[in-house]
């Protein structure tokens, strides 16, 4: 007997490709398709899949507002890091340098700071408020006369907690630092311009915005003084900044996801905002779940949330009519408590009794109902 399929709440991990996006991919696939390498310029296949991959270059650069050819194709936001971090330190040979980040940031971020500074950098990680932003100030107080580089995310991947970049992008330029953003959980669900938020490296992931798993890309903002060294050599693609043979497929999915995702971007955001609220109603008055994070300043498809006295463990396995995570999904294997909640404050019983619930486009009010009658079903028992 087939078990019944749970309601899907993790689309912070991942999301489901739409519909439209895998019709896009399939037709680069197969012999009667769009299927040849972008690369080959000596024929009309080749130049047909260029055309394509061009195309999802400049639907993507339109949903962030830049130049097509400031966007470089990397096979995830976590490639994308790694070559922005990596690429920028050895090409303006800023070993010995003063990098800023936080200390809450996405694993692509702080594991690559941690290879840096076994390089010779050097990184201050800066702590969140209590509701998972980081203050600009704390970052501005870091700053040394060496400072040449800040990453701070957009939005928190496991509280969806959003940082201002636009008053960090304003400081960085005025002061001649560069500006990396880990934008993954960001992108096609808030408003998100380069040029006004004055970023210069932005990494992007197609599978958090309905897109395929493995492609990804690298915002570079073309100016003289901004250069990176290539992580990847063997071909020269990217101009000279990522080499490997495009994939077709994954590019025009990538792109396909862009172009839905600007169309629908204000329609669906206050539909998530509208699901957000439901959920929180729904739960208001039940004592001892509280939530982790900022209400205001939050992309609206992240709610983290701790529910006290109950170990997060025997809570996700008490949810079987939920698909919800305990924190990010690259720490999904370890039994410590989120290093984000901690660092936020959280004392670690309350962070290994807290659990994430992230919605989005297939996401509809009558699973928001069914979710909350299920978390407050399953805490009171288990609060018992």
């Amino acid at each position: 007997m087939s078990l019944k399929q749970p309601i899907y709440f993790d689309y912070a991990a991942t999301t489901p490709v739409d519909p439209a996006v895998a019709k896009s991919m399939s037709a680069c696939l197969t012999l009667d398709g769009n299927f040849a390498n972008p690369a080959s310029r000596s024929h009309l296949f080749g130049w047909k899949a260029e055309e394509a991959v061009e195309h999802a270059r400049a639907e993507l650069a339109g949903l962030i507002n830049a130049d097509p050819r400031e966007i470089v194709w990397t096979s995830g936001a976590t490639e994308a890091s790694n070559l922005a971090l990596k690429g920028l330190v050895e090409k303006k040979a800023l070993q010995g340098a003063h990098i800023i980040t936080s200390s809450i940031e996405h694993k692509s971020v702080l594991d690559v700071c941690a290879e840096l500074e076994a390089l010779g950098c050097e990184v201050s990680y800066v702590s969140p408020e209590c509701d998972g932003r980081v203050s600009i100030d704390t970052i501005k107080a870091a700053q040394r006369e060496n400072t040449a580089l800040v990453s701070l995310m957009h939005a928190n991947n496991e509280t969806g907690a959003l940082n201002d970049i636009a008053e960090l992008g304003a400081w960085t330029r005025e002061q001649g630092i560069f500006l990396h953003v880990d934008a993954a959980q960001s992108v096609a669900k808030i408003d998100v311009d380069v040029k006004a938020l004055n970023i210069d490296l932005m990494s992007i992931s197609a599978h958090k915005m309905y897109g395929p798993k493995g492609q990804g890309a690298l915002y570079v903002r073309r100016c003289p003084e901004l250069e990176l060294s290539a992580q990847m050599h063997g071909g020269g693609h990217e101009r000279g900044m990522r080499s490997g043979t495009l994939a077709t497929h994954q590019i025009v999915g990538m792109g396909k996801a862009a172009e839905l995702a600007r169309a629908r971007l204000p329609s669906e955001k206050q539909r998530l905002q509208g699901l957000r609220e439901e959920l929180f109603e729904g739960l208001e008055g039940c004592e001892g779940i509280s939530h982790n994070g900022s209400f205001e300043h939050s992309v609206p498809g992240i709610v983290n949330l701790c529910f006290k006295g109950v170990e997060g463990e025997v809570l996700l396995l008490s949810l079987r009519e939920l698909a919800v995570s305990s924190g990010s999904a690259c720490m999904s294997a370890t039994m410590a408590p989120s290093y984000v909640l901690a660092a936020m404050g959280l004392s670690e019983a309350d962070a290994l009794s807290s659990i994430r619930l992230s919605f989005g486009r297939f996401t509809r009010l009558d699973d928001i109902k069914q979710a909350v009658a299920v978390l407050r079903r399953v805490y009171s028992s288990l609060a018992a």
